[in-house]
């Protein structure tokens, strides 16, 4: 069985979609066991309890991530 973890949602920036259930996609700044806060983006049920799978970006991560969008742009 897996190990359990925990999570605390230390700023909402903002939601990116809302799906017909409800579940919100959305970048947060979220505290992964207790560690500091990356950036992560993954969907989330109306209440923060259950979520999606997602990917977490440390500053450096999310600002090369926005480099490289805007070089497509």
């Amino acid at each position: 069985m897996a190990d359990k973890f925990t999570f605390e949602i230390t700023e909402h920036i903002g939601t990116l979609s809302t799906s017909a259930k409800g579940w919100t996609k959305e970048l947060n700044l979220v505290s992964w066991n207790g560690k500091a806060p990356k950036y992560d983006i993954r969907e989330w049920d109306p209440d923060h309890e259950k979520m999606g799978k997602g990917v977490s970006f440390t500053a450096e991560e999310l600002q090369t991530l926005k480099n490289l969008m805007e070089a497509k742009v």
